[in-house]
């Protein structure tokens, strides 16, 4: 990503990875997704505990939590794939911009702005969840997941990778559908 990106494109993208990182919690407790075996958001589990702990930041929190377990769950399934380094997903954009979104949530956790007021999620995260909400939202108005082949490691995106970072995030959230039992992990594989 050779030009600056905006704060506007950081802040689409944290909002993807967060509602991504939300629905993937697990579902025995709060009845979503189980891609990562946690309870961190909701206030009658891992959210309780971290608004008693951090009550000025828990909100933050609780999503920058989720999202780490989010990225390591990401994290594990690409170091099963060849080249590790050598592939995008939702969860690894590359050194520079993973750098970006990590320092713009901060700033926006130490901003004390609520963040369904700092950051338009693609659903209400404070909503019960509904999988047929998270797949229209997922799938960003073309009706339809971008091509991939399931492959050992994940769903491989066909094509080049985009070089506009809010469609290649756009394109491997669409691509977590249809929505599977285990995190399917979309990636682009980096042509040098």
């Amino acid at each position: 990503m050779s030009a600056p990106v905006t704060v506007s494109t950081v802040d689409s993208i944290l909002a993807v990875q967060l509602t991504v990182a939300w629905a993937g919690e697990s579902r025995e407790t709060t009845k979503r997704l189980g891609w990562w075996h946690t309870d961190l958001i909701d206030s009658t589990g891992g959210g309780d505990f971290l608004a008693r702990l951090l009550p000025r930041t828990h909100a933050w929190s609780s999503l920058e939590a989720v999202r780490e377990a989010a990225r390591r769950t990401d994290e594990a399934a690409r170091r099963g794939m060849a080249d590790p380094d050598q592939v995008r997903t939702l969860y690894f954009l590359g050194f520079d911009l993973d750098e970006r979104l990590a320092e713009r949530l901060a700033e926006l956790k130490r901003g004390g702005q609520p963040p369904a007021s700092a950051l338009s999620f693609l659903v209400a995260l404070d909503a019960p969840f509904s999988s047929e909400k998270l797949t229209e939202a997922l799938a960003f108005g073309a009706g339809r997941a971008p091509a991939y082949d399931v492959v050992p490691g994940g769903r491989q995106l066909k094509g080049t990778v985009p070089s506009a970072p809010e469609l290649l995030v756009q394109n491997l959230a669409a691509a977590l559908l249809p929505l599977a039992e285990r995190y399917p992990t979309p990636f682009y594989r980096v042509r040098p």
